[in-house]
């Protein structure tokens, strides 16, 4: 059955790929900003675990508000050591005090969050430990709940908690797909046995004019691995090698490479390389939040739309913030998928009380021939009713890690 509040609209512009410029960027895993949504995330994961195993159902939480604050290092060729830690501070609201059978249960909101924080860092990070290198605090607006009012207005489609917008779009351009996938090769476990000296820390900038792509990539070195100038010169180097053999079978465009442009290498010494201790710039004074890095499908693209919305770190019962650019990333894959389609959009609009499968509104752009889009549009239709109706399964997904929110 097709939701009423659907509309689909055939767009009259340019496809991104066949305008004269595209700017795409992306944040790597030991960005700050990706630290800070990855600790926001993990934490509602952790959160979400607990609550369902000591309570049987997800309570009430938001952790969206992660502050990095760099600290401070001094790398040196073959060595360095840092000097004060990284400080982590998890900010939100979560239920704390549960009241079943007349009594009143106290959950270990520090120890969970915690435990999630230092779980991800062991897991992401090679030099980085989390209980040397980092403080982790917390400041947590608690919340009560009685156990029994929740399984009584327990629903299948829940009222959404929030009047937000997500949005996506489909498919990825070439540059897109370069500037993901380079990031993520870079940041592979099988790329750090090759080249282990390449931290964490990764930023890819791309820019295509026309036919000819440029890559802008900062790319973080562990000084421990560096004996001298000439051999970081070398690290370079071998790195800029390996990403023009990678990006070969994504693209025939001409494509140059730039790596740590903000090297002074007249200096010939650590202070004018970018090199660090632990993986990451946030050792040293870069700090991070949650909601400045990449959006929901792994990218920042200023020539697309766009949602301002944090998506880690929100509950994924009823954050429309977060769900629904989740659902709005699953339908524009799908209607991409359908034949005559060049590029299709879509925003799915909120409003606070709804049930979450019936949105205020649900509205796909479509860039194709007018000759097909009344074929488009029923499909299109469907498979935004479709999503809406699966929205609450999306829970489990997030919760077994099968869904990438930045």
């Amino acid at each position: 059955m097709v939701i009423q509040n659907v509309a689909v609209n055939r767009l009259e512009q340019q496809p991104l790929e066949k305008q004269e410029v595209e700017f795409v960027e992306r944040k790597g895993l030991g960005h700050p900003d990706y630290i800070a949504d990855a600790i926001s995330e993990i934490s509602s994961v952790f959160l979400s675990k607990e609550y369902l195993d000591r309570y049987g159902t997800i309570m009430h939480h938001n952790v969206d508000k992660v502050l990095v604050v760099g600290g401070q290092s001094k790398p040196v060729f073959g060595g360095g050591e840092v000097i004060q830690p990284i400080y982590i501070i998890i900010a939100g609201r979560a239920t704390t005090e549960i009241k079943r059978n007349n009594f009143i249960e106290y959950f270990p909101i520090g120890p969970v969050l915690l435990r999630a924080t230092k779980e991800w860092i062991r897991n992401n990070f090679r030099f980085l430990d989390p209980d040397t290198h980092i403080i982790v605090d917390y400041k947590i607006g608690k919340g009560s709940a009685d156990l029994v009012d929740i399984f009584e207005r327990n629903k299948k489609y829940p009222a959404s908690n929030d009047t937000s917008i997500g949005v996506s779009y489909a498919p990825l351009t070439e540059t897109e797909r370069i500037v993901l996938e380079t990031e993520r090769y870079l940041n592979s476990k099988q790329f750090k046995n090759v080249m282990p000296a390449v931290g964490e820390d990764i930023k890819v900038m791309g820019l295509r004019r026309g036919r000819r792509i440029y890559l802008t990539i900062a790319a973080a070195i562990i000084s421990s691995f560096v004996n001298d100038f000439d051999e970081y010169i070398n690290i370079k180097e071998e790195l800029k090698e390996k990403v023009y053999k990678f990006i070969e079978k994504y693209t025939e465009r001409e494509v140059q490479i730039f790596i740590n442009t903000g090297d002074d290498l007249s200096k010939r010494n650590e202070s004018g390389l970018y090199l660090v201790v632990t993986g990451t710039s946030a050792e040293h004074g870069d700090d991070g939040a949650t909601g400045r890095g990449n959006r929901i499908n792994g990218l920042i693209t200023p020539q697309r739309p766009m949602s301002l919305e944090a998506a880690a770190g929100k509950n994924p019962i009823n954050h429309v913030g977060k769900l629904y650019n989740i659902v709005a990333s699953k339908i524009a894959k799908r209607i991409a998928t359908i034949d005559g389609v060049e590029e299709v959009y879509v925003k799915i609009l909120s409003q606070i009380g709804r049930p979450i499968n019936n949105p205020f509104i649900a509205h796909a752009s479509v860039i194709c021939d007018q000759n097909v889009f009344n074929n488009i549009r029923y499909e299109a239709e469907n498979i935004i009713s479709e999503e809406l109706e699966n929205v609450h399964l999306i829970r489990d997904d997030i919760l077994n890690g099968r869904i990438s929110l930045f």
